[in-house]
Formats: C-alpha cells, structure tokens, sequence
C-alpha cells in the first residue's frame, strides 16, 4: 500500500508540475461610467451626427418652396428680316413679383415692337411700351394656391424631420445602453469566475502539499485540480465574452475628428446601482410620451398636413376668375414722332384690363382629390389613436417587467448572502475535520452562480430603464 501510495504521489507531482499559478488582475484599473459613455455617443457617433442633418435638410425643403415667391426677371427677344424688308423686331422685358397673402402678382413690363408685318394690335406708336400690373385671383387661389400649400407642406415637414431626428437619436442611444450593460455583466462575469479560479487554484496547492505530506488522501487532490480545471474553462469563456462586448462596445465611440477610439484593456465599467422608481415616473412618461413621443409627432404633423390640403383642395372647387389691370405709358421721348406727341405718362386713359374664367362643369377630379385627401386624413386619425395605446401600453409592460425586475434582486441579493454563510461554515467545518472538499467546492460553485446570476440581473435592470424610456420617445 505505501508502494502504490508513492506511486500516486509521483504520478501527481508530474499531472501538476505544469498548473501555473493564476495571476489576478492589474489593480491600475480606470472606470468609464455609463455616463461619460453616453455623452460621447451623443456628441460625436455618426448616426447622430446624420440626424441633425434630416432638420437640415427639411429646411432646404423651405427654401425651394419659398422660392416660388421670388421675384423674376424675364426677357425675349425675336428678330425676322428678309431679303431687305425687316419683317418683325419684337423685344419684351420686365419683372414678375409675387405679393403675399393672396396670390397677387405684380409686373412690369416693357415691349418694343418693329417692323413691316407686325401684328396691328402690337404696334406702338412710340419707340416702347411700359406696362405696371396687377394680377389677382378674386376666386380660386385667393385664400390660398398651390404655392402657399407647398409653403406650408414644407415648414410642417420639418417637424417631421425633427421627430425623425430624435427617433435616431433614441434608437441609438438605446443600442448603446443594451451594449454598456452587456459589457458590464460580461466584465462582472469574468471577475467572479477569475476569483473562483484564483480560490480553486490556491485551495488545489494546499490540498496537493498536504497530500504530498499525507495529511489528505491524494484523490482528494483530483478533485480540487478537477475543479480548478473547470473553473479555468469558464474563465476562458467570460474572457471571450468579455472581448466581444468589448467590440460592441467600441463600435459606439468615436472621437471629434470622427476616428474610432480604441479602449485600454484596463477600462471598466462602472458599477450597476440599483435604484427603485416611484409610481409618479411612469405617469410622468405617459404624459410625456403623449405629448412628445416621436411617433405621435409625426402622425399628429401628417394630420395638420392633411388639413391644409384639404383646405387646398377646397379651394379648387371654387370658379378660376383672375382679375388683371395695368397702367400704360411710353418712354420719355421729347419731339413729335408722326405727328404724336413723344412723351406718354402714365394716366387713366391709358390702360389695359382683362379677365379670365374657368370653371369645371363636373368637378370631378377636384372632388375625387378632395375626398381622398379626406379619407387619409380619417386613416391618420385613426392610426394615431392606435399607435397612442400601444404606446401607452408599451410603457405600462416596460414598467411591470422592471418592478418585478427590482423584487427579483432583492431576493437574489437575500440568496447571495445566505449561499455565503454556508459556503463559510462549510469552511469552518471542513477546518474541523467534519467535512470534506468536494462539498466546499460545491457549495463555492453554487455562490459564484448565485453571484452571476445576480450581476445578470442588475445589467437586465439598467436595460430595461433604457427600455422603459425608449418606449416613451425619450432617454434617461
């Protein structure tokens, strides 16, 4: 029996000699809290970056639509001439402004006629016609025309891109919470089985120099290196873990001169706290969210979007009837030219008037608008009280998930801390004589869960505020 005692003592001094001890974690560690994390995301990550760019880009939509009421300069010009008769010389210039409100148009306007063949009623009796002019829509187009409907259309889409913007904004933030609190239950995860590798090895050592004295049965070394070996494999796994999320992590920050920032390896997360929501937050976020969340926005635009053009669609069932009147007067011109006198005025013997008429006689293709406009707008309407309840509700879930969430780590803290006692009283009996390793092991193990278990639940917990708050269009 000592022959096969010694043997084993040997074959156990050899299956160890190549257990290196387990080197613990450099202390210089820096911690980057959620905070600082968020606050780099905010200022420089690209997807919020694009965002400002949608209101931006809505604005441009403002300007093109504001530019239907710029005023124009036009000029033409036409020439004929034949052998040696000239038949036409006609050149026509001026200047076209819009004046608001009402769709009325002012021009001015100066025409030069010429020639043998020139249309009677366009030949002038001076070297030049000026015309000053008004143009006004006395029915349809008077309230308002399809440049002020673009107008509007334009100044509401930007509400619709800032509700996009900020819709980006939360969307981004809320990936970026999840990935923090990833990387903070990876990290809590690699910590506690490093631990319990750096215990299972330690215990393994002590346990191998007694068995090498023959205080303990040298099985007994078996079992602490079997357990060390297995806590060793679970390590290496947290550290994959932790690498990965690490990644995700860095996927999220960049630097002003939009590089990507790479993080030290002694870079930790801050520390979960757990605090406990009152009743009047949630209410608080049903208030906010019916009132701000982005959804809402942008259907509550799309229905005021609607409403002016139904109102333009209203307006095109009333008569076209546009009322034109202008003053005449030739160029300053001293002298007589056949006979006439060479300066013209502008007086109220000289003028132009006219007037112009068109109405539909069905209208049905302004009724068919006007009825489809209608239609979407009760779609809108009804959508948005749809997508109002399950928002509300969509809040109440997020809220119920992280109360139950909160009684679930007070239990598990409870647990944590009873596992702990019996871990150290099955210690302090082993230290006795009156038990045995495999059941310390064991009862170790059962904590290093426990604790898992329970950092798991912290990192769940900070997600689902990030979640309560996404659902109600906004960020903690």
């Amino acid at each position: 029996m000592k022959t096969v005692a010694g043997i084993l003592k040997i074959v156990l001094l050899i299956v160890v000699l190549d257990q290196k001890p387990v080197r613990a974690q450099p202390a210089d560690t820096v911690t980057f809290t959620a905070a600082e994390f968020f606050n780099a995301v905010t200022q420089y990550h690209p997807i919020v970056r694009l965002s400002s760019l949608l209101s931006q880009e809505a604005q441009q939509e403002v300007l093109q639509a504001r530019g239907a009421f710029d005023p124009k300069l036009f000029s033409s010009y036409d020439k004929k001439q034949f052998g040696n008769t000239l038949y036409y010389d006609k050149w026509q210039s001026g200047l076209a402004v819009p004046i608001l409100p009402g769709g009325v148009d002012l021009k001015i306007t100066h025409d030069r006629f010429g020639g043998k063949l020139v249309n009677p009623e366009e030949r002038l009796a001076t070297p030049g016609l000026t015309s000053v002019g008004l143009s006004v829509p006395v029915g349809q187009g008077l309230l308002i025309d399809a440049r002020r409907n673009a107008l509007r259309q334009a100044q509401l889409a930007i509400n619709l891109a800032e509700a996009d913007r900020l819709k980006l904004i939360n969307k981004t933030l809320f990936d970026a919470a999840k990935t923090y609190w990833d990387w903070f239950f990876a990290y809590q995860q690699f910590r506690l089985l490093d631990d319990g590798l750096r215990l299972a090895d330690t215990r393994f050592r002590a346990t191998r120099d007694r068995a090498l004295l023959g205080d303990v049965a040298a099985i007994d070394t078996t079992e602490a290196l079997i357990t060390a070996q297995d806590r060793q494999v679970q390590r290496e796994q947290s550290v994959v873990a932790l690498q990965n999320t690490r990644l995700r992590l860095m996927a999220f920050l960049w630097n002003a001169d939009r590089q990507p920032v790479e993080l030290p390896e002694r870079v930790i997360p801050q520390l979960a706290l757990v605090g406990y929501l009152d009743e009047p937050v949630v209410q608080n976020l049903l208030d906010r969210a019916a009132e701000l969340h982005p959804e809402l926005t942008k259907l509550q635009t799309k229905e005021r979007q609607l409403a002016v053009e139904e109102r333009f669609r209203r307006s095109l069932l009333m008569p076209q009837l546009n009322v034109s009147a202008s003053l005449l007067s030739g160029l300053p011109v001293f002298g007589e030219i056949n006979g006439l006198p060479a300066y013209y005025g502008f007086r109220s013997s000289n003028y132009k008037v006219g007037l112009d008429f068109t109405f539909p006689l069905f209208l049905r293709k302004e009724r068919g608008k006007l009825q489809q406009v209608q239609i979407k707008a009760q779609q809108i309407n009804l959508e948005r009280q749809q997508v109002n309840r399950d928002i509300a509700n969509d809040i109440r879930t997020a809220w119920n998930d992280l109360k139950a969430l909160e009684r679930q780590i007070q239990v598990q803290q409870q647990t944590v801390r009873n596992q702990q006692r019996l871990v150290e009283a099955e210690q302090q009996k082993f230290d006795m004589g009156e038990s045995s390793l495999f059941l310390i092991n064991t009862r170790e193990t059962k904590l290093i869960d426990l604790q898992i278990k329970w950092e798991e639940m912290k990192s769940k917990y900070q997600k689902a505020i990030a979640d309560l708050y996404y659902r109600a269009g906004t960020t903690p």
